[in-house]
């Protein structure tokens, strides 16, 4: 396969093993490429019944896309960069539509393209140890991969506050707002995995049954921190429904109840002083026109938005840029932003990220889900 992609075939059940762990399994273009490939030789295999992902190490099945690249190409006058989001956006297409049942074992740090490549599997686990998030406004990006989706197929505003926020939740969230299925304890995920290769399974059916009657039977494991979204809800809905940032803010800064002014006060400086202004109203905006569009349409609509950010239309300026070299590259933590505040970000700077053509028929993901 590659460097850091590992695939094999126990019994009936395919596996593939992110083997990077230095990087958080961070995922390369020829990581993205070999998954790809490994699941187009499956999927029609009469033989593989079930594919299982998972990560190598113990502190994350993956961290997100590798942003170190992205910022080397870029700021090198290279262009092939997008080809990497049409070979992810189409990973992320095929695992989300596979014939057969694809098992996300979410152990660890899960974030952004992590995300990318478990969301749309039949059965998600989490464990005790996993850390979830759409981090991407930190560095002047927006959530990708899907990411409009299915942040947008969650109950209430949940989806407004998770992206434009990107705050960290455990498992005990993410099975409640519907982003896992089940808890299992990480010490148990080897004896799933051979059970399953093991087994003596009649059909994909029995294989996917028999993976969820595990995460069923599973202790609790120990250690497992409870939810901190649940009561959250109501409120929310109550700031992250108005119309826009400046209103969200503004309301922020009104709340009153005793029980979540400190809650408020925390999330106003989180998008002030921690999040690109320019990328949360981008962000805003792009789940809530995704709760009106496919999982194909969405992930059309993200790549022409990667455009914008790296400013490879030439019309934006490279946020992203800037926020990767503030915050991983030179680290020094202070990203100038092109917009001092949320409130100087105008309608026509967040317009201009979706006013591409997403059927134009020079969109390389024009044929996707079609």
């Amino acid at each position: 396969m590659t460097e850091f992609v590992s695939t094999d075939i126990r019994g009936r059940i395919s596996f593939i093993t992110l083997t990077r762990p230095k990087a958080l399994n961070a995922l390369s273009h020829d990581m993205i490429r070999a998954i790809t490939s490994a699941l187009d030789a499956w999927r029609d295999d009469p033989h593989v019944l079930a594919v299982v992902l998972r990560g190598e190490g113990e502190k994350g099945l993956c961290a997100g896309g590798d942003i170190r690249y992205f910022h080397e190409a870029v700021t090198a006058g290279r262009t092939d960069i997008m080809d990497f989001f049409t070979d992810e956006y189409t990973l992320n297409y095929t695992i989300a539509t596979y014939p057969k049942p694809y098992i996300a074992l979410m152990d660890g740090v899960v974030m952004g393209g992590g995300m990318g490549i478990s969301q749309g599997a039949a059965l998600r686990l989490v464990t005790e140890a996993t850390r979830m998030a759409m981090p991407e406004t930190a560095i002047g990006l927006f959530p990708d991969v899907g990411g409009g989706r299915f942040l947008a197929s969650l109950a209430g505003h949940l989806g407004e506050y998770l992206g434009t926020t990107g705050v960290v939740f455990g498992a005990v969230d993410a099975c409640e707002i519907g982003l896992a299925d089940a808890v299992v304890p990480r010490t148990e995920l080897p004896v799933l995995c051979e059970r399953l290769a093991s087994g003596d399974w009649p059909d994909s059916d029995a294989v996917l049954d028999a993976a969820r009657a595990f995460a069923r039977q599973s202790v609790p494991p120990a250690g497992l921190a409870p939810g901190k979204l649940a009561p959250l809800r109501d409120v929310i809905d109550h700031h992250f429904g108005l119309p826009d940032l400046p209103a969200i803010l503004a309301s922020l800064k009104r709340e009153a109840r005793c029980e979540f002014v400190g809650w408020a006060q925390e999330t106003e400086d989180l998008l002030r002083a921690k999040r690109s202004p320019l990328m949360v109203c981008v962000t805003l905006e792009q789940v809530r026109r995704a709760r009106k569009l496919s999982l194909a349409d969405e992930l059309r609509e993200e790549w022409l938005m990667m455009r914008c950010v790296f400013n490879l239309d030439g019309r934006t300026g490279a946020e992203g840029i800037e926020g990767i070299r503030a915050m991983v590259v030179d680290k020094d933590h202070a990203p100038r932003w092109q917009h001092a505040s949320i409130e100087a970000v105008t309608s026509a700077d967040i317009a201009r990220f979706f006013d591409g053509d997403r059927l134009g028929a020079d969109h390389p993901l024009r044929e996707l889900g079609r």
